[in-house]
């Protein structure tokens, strides 16, 4: 992969074109302030988002403050280190295929065209997870006309993971509202239902201002003004004018406390899958024909005498048995077994 990209000369400061080359396979990673994503973009990649909550910026000043200190200090100096066994860890895994026996029984939704790359990058993530786990599985060969190859097996709990993730990094991609209006809604939600448990009043009868919002959210109004645009349009708030020109705020969204929880609708659970793959393995077992005559099966009935069987070739399965074969027996489904001669007369 060859990218051309402008940047500036060490030596003498001027902008000049560069070209940077990279073996596969790549991977690319992307950064952006935007509130909305290209979706020609976004149905390409993993849409990760900034976690902007109160408690991960007190996450985030415990770590800085913990930098300063002696066990800082030596963590620091340690990083490489700690990076460079990371990096020899991933060139152990060994390139090995995944099989996956649960695919044909697992589900995704299916409502856009989009979906289809995301349903590969479901699929993908369940090889992933199976893949990174080759030293904890039996590593299998199979192969055709000489050609071998290893292989890895999916279990339940590779694909109970990938459903974890899958809600939350999918279920981002997916989602009509950008990450940080849905951080948006949340708050929105949890302040009226907060408001209409202390003032006595039901979910419909409850108003606010973006200015009362703007307090108790503790967001900015630049901020704010875009994300109640776009939760009016899409019709999770309904906003009333007043008399002086501004607007009043109703929730009409009854999502609960979880509105910040993304979803992705349409994985089969675990238990679901578990019993159809158990149903398809009996079915599959049931409708398989057996393996010729028991040993100890009932004997055809005034077919043949004792001297001959005596001295008869030993049981074969019946695809071996030529058609031609006088010895040959059919099977009926009602009555008595019958030689090959005597279902003929008859």
């Amino acid at each position: 992969l060859t990218i051309a990209s402008t940047g500036k000369d060490p030596a003498t400061g001027n902008l000049v074109t560069q070209q940077y080359r990279v073996e596969g396979p790549v991977a690319l990673w992307l950064t952006t302030t935007a509130r909305e994503l290209d979706e020609e973009l976004q149905n390409r990649c993993l849409v990760l988002a900034v976690d902007e909550s109160r408690a991960q910026t007190q996450a985030i000043h415990a770590v800085q403050r913990a930098r300063r200190t002696l066990e800082g200090l030596v963590a620091q100096h340690t990083l490489a280190a700690v990076r460079t066994l990371h990096q020899n860890a991933q060139r152990l895994l060994r390139p090995v295929a995944v099989l996956n026996p649960y695919a044909s029984l697992l589900t995704f939704p299916d409502q856009t065209t989009r979906l289809r790359r995301d349903h590969e990058k479901y699929l993908t993530l369940i090889d992933t997870l199976a893949f990174l786990h080759q030293y904890q599985r039996e590593v299998k060969e199979a192969g055709r006309e000489g050609a071998r190859f290893e292989y890895v097996e999916v279990t339940l709990a590779d694909i109970a993971l990938a459903n974890t993730l899958a809600h939350e990094v999918l279920g981002r991609s997916l989602d009509e509202l950008p990450p940080q209006t849905r951080r948006v809604l949340g708050l929105i939600t949890d302040y009226v239902h907060a408001e209409c448990a202390r003032l006595g009043l039901r979910l419909g009868e409850h108003r606010c201002t973006r200015r009362q919002l703007r307090e108790a959210l503790a967001v900015g109004d630049t901020q704010l003004k875009v994300h109640l645009a776009r939760l009016t349009e899409l019709e999770y708030l309904l906003a009333h004018r007043t008399r002086a020109g501004g607007f009043e705020y109703e929730l009409v969204y009854a999502a609960g406390p979880d509105a910040t929880r993304v979803h992705c609708p349409g994985l089969i659970e675990i238990e679901a899958l578990q019993q159809a793959y158990d149903a398809a393995r009996s079915g599959g077992g049931s409708a398989r024909s057996g393996p010729g005559r028991a040993p100890g099966g009932a004997r055809s009935a005034g077919g043949r005498d004792a001297a001959i069987d005596e001295t008869s070739a030993p049981a074969r399965l019946s695809a071996e048995v030529p058609l031609a074969s006088p010895s040959a027996h059919v099977s009926l489904s009602h009555g008595p077994v019958l030689s090959y001669g005597q279902a003929a007369a008859s």
